[in-house]
């Protein structure tokens, strides 16, 4: 029979449904970007759809009431708008409308032979389920199978035949229910192709014969159309997102992050643990232990600057009552300032520096004066690299300055690396005047 085949080809409709939707659990294409667990003004969510299909009393699950053996298959339209809540769920408004017809060819006397019913319009409100997007572990799956079940109302009008002759009944507004199912392809940005298959519930005598088996009416709607995300379309479609796999799958980059983070303060934790070392005093006689060629020197004597103690001498006392800095004085220091010359990047002073250094351990060893030196970097390079040189400069100053002479215990040795400019480090003149080393007495 005619309906058989129906029935037959939809079952094999299903089975090719099962099957597109087997193959998208295997695709996790991302057709979107999206932000993990992002709020849903990041998304579009509003959608509006249309289909067209085919209408009539029979279905795939063979749930209709005997009567009518010769169905009518007539065209059916529907259209929706929905507002999706979350990835996995949203709340549609339906329009359906097209009419159901049927003939009973073995009718007897005084029964419905055939029917049409009318439905003008019809208003549902239903609940719709992505289930593609309950599995976490599929990011942006391009089929997505679907499942909604809602509650309406529909307007009929019913024409019977009975005995050849035809009656129209008044229209009437009836409660129904109508339960959808179907896969939605996601074929570009905010748009899905949607085929579905619609049963609809509706109250008793749609088809105009009161009775039976089934209380309620029973009919079908195998439909195809379009489903269009509404608003700005940099956004991402939220019925075609699915963030919480994308944040699973951000885990392993978050992760990588933190790991090179890890791996950074370890080394840098390292470096400034050998700065700090190499900085150390630990024999307290005021050469740091990377210039000291003399460790653990007794304490209170006195050492040149290798660290080394200095062969006594019987050195004329001069007691100065109040220190006084001269302007003489300062003049001195000031050459020595513009004369100092270091190699490159090292600490190492040039020869054409020592004169003007000399006449300042002479002056520190005449009148007695304490000296601060504050050796200074512009900001080229890293931080640790430019303190660790100011310091080292300042300290190679002042073992050169014990050497000739001068008590190391009144010279004072600090770096600031680039922290304190005297000038801008936009420019080579204002880096220049940055890597100094400042003189202070008093």
């Amino acid at each position: 029979m005619k309906t058989n085949y129906i029935k037959k080809a939809s079952l094999l409709a299903v089975v090719g449904l099962i099957s597109s939707s087997a193959f998208a659990q295997q695709n996790k294409t991302t057709i979107e970007g999206t932000t993990p667990l992002g709020s849903a003004t990041e998304y579009r969510t509003w959608t509006i759809g249309v289909n067209a299909g085919v209408l009539n009393q029979s279905n795939i699950f063979g749930f209709n009431r005997a009567g009518f053996d010769k169905l009518d298959h007539n065209v059916g339209y529907s259209a929706y708008i929905k507002k999706q809540i979350s990835p996995s769920f949203g709340i549609k408004a339906q329009y359906l409308g097209g009419k159901v017809s049927g003939t009973n060819e073995h009718a007897a006397a005084g029964e419905v032979s055939a029917f049409e019913t009318k439905t003008p319009w019809s208003a549902a409100l239903s609940g719709e389920f992505t289930l593609a997007n309950t599995n976490w572990r599929f990011f942006n799956s391009i089929i997505k199978p679907y499942f909604a079940v809602g509650i309406g109302a529909l307007n009929a009008e019913t024409t019977t035949t009975v005995d050849g002759t035809n009656a129209t009944a008044d229209s009437q507004t009836k409660l129904f229910v109508p339960v959808d199912a179907g896969l939605k392809f996601a074929v570009a940005k905010g748009i899905n192709i949607d085929l579905g298959y619609q049963l609809n519930w509706a109250n008793q005598n749609f088809d105009g014969v009161r009775g039976g088996t089934f209380k309620n009416d029973l009919f079908s709607y195998a439909h195809a159309g379009l489903e269009i995300a509404l608003g700005d379309g940099n956004k991402p479609y939220l019925g075609n997102s699915n963030p919480v796999a994308t944040l699973v799958g951000k885990y392993d980059e978050l992760k990588a992050e933190r790991d090179a983070l890890v791996a950074s303060n370890e080394a840098l934790k390292s470096e400034l643990s050998s700065i700090s070392n190499d900085l150390k005093d630990d024999d307290g006689d005021g050469v740091a232990n990377k210039f000291d060629k003399c460790p653990n020197t007794p304490a209170g004597t006195k050492v040149d600057g290798a660290g080394c103690p200095l062969p006594e001498m019987k050195q004329e006392t001069k007691v100065i009552e109040k220190i006084v800095v001269t302007e003489e004085d300062k003049k001195v220091v000031d050459e020595a300032i513009k004369n100092l010359e270091f190699d490159l990047g090292k600490a190492t002073i040039r020869a054409t520096s020592y004169e003007s250094l000399n006449r300042v351990a002479a002056l520190l060893i005449e009148k007695n004066f304490s000296l601060k030196l504050a050796g200074h970097t512009d900001n080229t390079g890293s931080m640790q690299t430019n303190l660790r040189l100011s310091k080292e400069r300042a300290e190679s100053v002042k073992a050169y300055l014990v050497s000739k002479g001068a008590n190391a215990s009144r010279i004072e040795a600090t770096g600031y690396g680039p922290n304190q400019p005297i000038a801008t480090n936009s420019t080579a003149e204002g880096r220049q005047q940055n890597r100094r080393v400042e003189f202070t007495l008093y």
